[in-house]
């Protein structure tokens, strides 16, 4: 039947766009479905043989070693999940060392550095009024929520919200900053 409705379709169609207006085809000849098999009994089954389980090797970061260094709770921070949330930082920021600056200044040794005192980078005057030193901690509460951690900053990002994504970027900051 789906056929035959397919096929009018069509024939319809070619007419009303100036197609040739030769009657359809007829469809195919319908075919009987073959007629079910009974299922083998239960007694005529042989029992299936449990597959060996299957271990799944565990695949380890490069850079497990690295982060299970830092401190706690960096050291149970994952790094593959901390670079995908570092994707959205690096549309503004650059990690690599002599990488230069996008938007925001490269992150490269941000930790242990003075805010605002990268010399080849304008930071607004809130952050070059700041007086304190970059820690994975005072970069967690940065962010949490960057304005309200320092008002008037001119970085235009709502923050992470989540505490182990805070946790997950820092780290991998912690290693790839790394002087």
């Amino acid at each position: 039947m789906r056929f035959t409705l397919m096929t009018a379709a069509l024939a319809l169609t070619l007419a009303a766009c100036g197609g040739p207006e030769e009657p359809a085809p007829a469809p195919p000849a319908e075919t009987a479905a073959p007629a079910p098999t009974a299922a083998p009994s239960p007694e005529m089954t042989p029992p299936a043989e449990a597959a060996p389980p299957v271990e799944e090797a565990a695949i380890e970061s490069p850079y497990a070693d690295a982060i299970a260094a830092l401190p706690a709770p960096y050291n149970e921070a994952d790094f593959e999940v901390g670079q995908s949330i570092f994707r959205q930082c690096a549309a503004c920021h650059l990690v690599e060392e002599g990488a230069g600056h996008r938007v925001g200044p490269n992150l490269h040794g941000v930790f242990g550095r003075e805010i605002g005192s990268l010399p080849d980078f304008n930071y607004s005057d809130p952050v070059k009024e700041a007086d304190f030193t970059w820690t994975p901690e005072q970069l967690d509460h940065w962010l949490e929520n960057p304005r309200a951690f320092l008002p008037g900053n001119r970085m235009s990002f709502a923050g992470v919200r989540r505490p182990s994504d805070r946790v997950n970027v820092i780290g991998y900051l912690m290693v790839v900053t790394e002087e």
